[in-house]
């Protein structure tokens, strides 16, 4: 059985998902077997796992750290935003059902045996489970009935490191309030605190250090510097979108931020391309008329976001830049949105309705409750380079432009492409990832040096040598305790 060791933090964005991700790398450089978990994320960020499920895209790159495939159980529990009080509740990799926030706050406790169970399958075949909370530990309003944080650790009785963010203020009291207004039970959880994103010399956070080890009686890691590297890492979720936008090259990409835009990772292999500038135009913003392509991406509902769209003018936007000559690109979602119609009989994605597309590509979309979930590999028609990506979504997409296949997964068609050729949708994600397809769609504009998954691994085994460098990795692995089961 494994020994487990949790990372909570004093807030949300302290760099907890990043400090898990590293550690992974560390302890399978040492030669360990090491699993992340995390009990319950929220994120429309996700990832579909061997197991042929999906789970949050922070808990898919630390176990790619760990150098282990991805599995259901390191996130057993996944809540996908649908609106701004309900998400989709995904248990063991499956869409259990579309909940309100009120509604799921009230039941969620029941779900605590599967995180225990999911927990217990990973300890079986690790030496260390490095647990990541949710969100911030101090949030003793949603304490009763918690899975993410303190109640997941007293249940499975696993101890807790408490990670501050320095770089936003206020570390200090962040780590003595925390500890403070928690319940005693839960503080003493926590074995130690830990300084991360910390700008300058070090050495001037000594005495806060000592203060904050006479304070609170535990030991106190760090400073941990910031890590730049880490912004070539795919994002856990939405607050990344907020300074996302990036690049001086000619080749122009814009696209809409939609409010529920889901696995918008899709865009990081384009974001790194030195010849690409890439826009994510925010709602009141139009559409810059200089763009080359146009990009619409996933979307966790996308009868509402296409309302969203519509609202911003962005329909009309992408139609003038169509008739200019302009490239349109459809992921998911996105896909879905250029077609003639979205259906959705059910109500999988809210009232039950159709909702008219924007009609650049002649498909139909009829929206259900089975959700596609596989990695594939693919030929892009086109160029006849190779890709993977996965599926990851609703629906059945069907029409005359499927005669014009985006790409081939074996002898079977996917995707559409319009009459003119610059109109293209595909359900792939990730695909931008394959350096050859990538090359190949964006032309002159890519470059023959940038391969982004060998990129992906330096900066994992960067950050690795960066925690090696300033944690006492030891120290900190002896307050990892046996699981019991």
């Amino acid at each position: 059985m494994a020994k487990a060791l949790m990372f909570m933090g004093t807030g949300s964005d302290v760099g907890k998902s990043l400090i898990v991700a590293g550690l992974c790398r560390v302890l399978s450089n040492r030669g360990l077997s090491v699993a992340p978990f995390k009990p319950q994320n929220m994120s429309n960020n996700a990832a579909v796992t061997e197991d042929g499920g999906e789970i949050g895209r922070a808990q898919a790159l630390q176990a790619r750290a760990a150098r282990r495939p991805p599995l259901t159980a390191m996130n057993p529990v996944l809540l996908k935003p649908e609106g701004e009080t309900g998400s989709q509740v995904v248990v063991r990799g499956q869409r259990r059902a579309s909940l309100s926030a009120r509604q799921y706050w009230t039941d969620r406790a029941q779900l605590l045996p599967e995180v225990l169970a999911a927990f217990h399958d990973l300890a079986r075949n690790a030496d260390y489970l490095l647990v990541e909370g949710a969100g911030s530990a101090s949030e003793v309003n949603l304490r009763p009935g918690d899975i993410a944080n303190f109640g997941f650790a007293r249940a499975a009785t696993v101890p807790v490191i408490l990670i501050g963010d320095i770089h936003r203020g206020g570390v200090i009291a962040s780590i003595v309030g925390t500890l403070a207004v928690v319940d005693p039970d839960d503080a003493a959880l926590i074995r130690a605190s830990l300084i991360n994103k910390f700008f300058g010399d070090p050495a001037l956070f000594e005495s806060g250090k000592a203060f904050l080890e006479r304070r609170t009686g535990l030991p106190c890691f760090g400073p941990v510097p910031h890590f730049a590297a880490a912004a070539s890492l795919p994002a856990e979720d939405a607050l990344a979108l907020e300074t996302y936008s990036g690049g001086q090259g000619s080749f122009h990409i814009a696209v809409p931020r939609l409010p529920r835009i889901a696995n918008f990772d899709d865009l990081d292999p384009l974001r790194a391309e030195p010849g690409v500038t890439l826009t994510l135009v925010q709602p009141g913003d139009p559409i810059p008329r200089h763009a080359d392509l146009v990009l619409l991406p996933g979307s966790k509902a996308t009868r509402a976001d296409l309302a969203a769209l519509r609202a911003n003018g962005w329909d009309i936007d992408i139609l003038a830049h169509h008739r200019a000559g302009g490239m349109v690109l459809g992921i998911c979602g996105g896909y879905q949105m250029l077609g003639r119609t979205i259906a959705d009989p059910d109500g999988i994605e809210g009232q039950p309705g159709t909702s008219a597309g924007l009609g650049l590509l002649d498909v139909d979309t009829v929206l259900a409750p089975t959700k596609h979930l596989r990695t594939e590999t693919a030929i892009h028609v086109a160029s006849g380079e190779a890709l993977t990506g996965y599926h990851m979504h609703m629906g059945v997409t069907q029409g005359p432009d499927r005669a014009r296949p985006f790409a081939r997964v074996g002898h079977e068609p996917e995707g559409a492409v319009g009459a003119d050729g610059r109109v293209m949708g595909t359900y792939l994600h990730g695909l931008f990832a394959a350096d050859g397809f990538r090359r190949a769609f964006l032309g002159h504009a890519a470059s023959a040096d940038l391969a982004y998954e060998a990129g992906i691994e330096t900066a994992l085994d960067g950050l690795a040598a960066h925690l090696e460098k300033h944690l006492d990795i030891d120290k900190l692995l002896a307050l990892a305790t046996q699981v019991e089961v």
